[in-house]
């Protein structure tokens, strides 16, 4: 990891939905170094896939700002844009087209040459086990399939940061451990991970420093062992229901 270089930097973020419908933030402080393996973590209507929303650019801040690696997301979109991957929770992809055809299509979007496009096609369909389906239609894949085409799409460019959001929801256990490791390596590639789930065994495995959100504001925020330490927890999922109850959540 490389010491004091930042990934994100948000900055007395403030935010709400039009109608004040949905989380609000007011204030918010995140920092993720460069080359961490960090879990955002809370109930449903927290402000997870909110701040994700804000990260990425996909909609922007009231107040406050937010970085990534120095460049502010509302000013250098673009160039923003080339920096970070995004696998969301919903497939992201042409269900009609191939996995060929869906890499070369946000290959290009992303700047990609003809020549770049095949060879991290090749690697990424290779790497996720999907090259002897490379070129049948993605809609007729199973979950797990989709998953990866997924994955690949969001590292075709080789991001300096890649952005999961429930990246292993409803898959097998082979799927979620393949994803799982091949984000570790990522990581050890340089790639900083800003992850969540609620697959909170899985994260517990992957995520070195952890957030814990609620409410739209951030209660913990630690390396996970020391929280478990100051928590006395011996897990992720205990010290999760210690600081956001157990009480049923309704996401409306």
């Amino acid at each position: 990891m490389v010491d004091d270089v930042l990934a994100i930097n948000i900055e007395n973020l403030g935010f709400h939905y039009p109608g004040n419908d949905g989380v609000t933030f007011s204030g918010l402080n995140l920092k993720v170094k460069m080359g961490q393996r960090f879990g955002l973590f809370g109930p449903n209507g927290a402000g997870k896939t909110t701040l994700l929303s804000l990260m990425t650019g996909l909609i922007g801040p009231l107040e406050g700002k937010v970085e990534l690696l120095g460049l502010n997301v509302a000013k250098h979109n673009n160039e923003v844009n080339r920096l970070f991957g995004f696998v969301p929770q919903d497939f992201s992809f042409y269900q009609e087209l191939s996995p060929v055809e869906n890499l070369a299509f946000f290959g290009a979007w992303a700047g990609l040459n003809r020549h770049q496009i095949k060879t991290k096609t090749d690697e990424l369909l290779h790497i996720l086990g999907l090259d002897g389906v490379r070129n049948k239609q993605v809609g007729k894949f199973s979950g797990g399939m989709k998953r990866r085409v997924n994955l690949a799409i969001g590292v075709i460019h080789n991001p300096q940061i890649l952005i999961l959001d429930e990246p292993t929801v409803g898959v097998d256990v082979q799927t979620r451990h393949a994803i799982i490791s091949y984000l570790h390596e990522l990581n050890k590639n340089g790639t900083t991970l800003i992850y969540t789930s609620h697959q909170l065994s899985e994260a517990e495995g992957l995520c070195e420093e952890v957030a814990l959100i609620d409410s739209g504001e951030i209660i913990a925020q630690n390396d996970l062992e020391a929280l478990l330490i100051e928590h006395k927890k011996e897990s992720l999922e205990g010290l999760f229901l210690e600081l956001t109850g157990k009480e049923y959540r309704n996401d409306v």
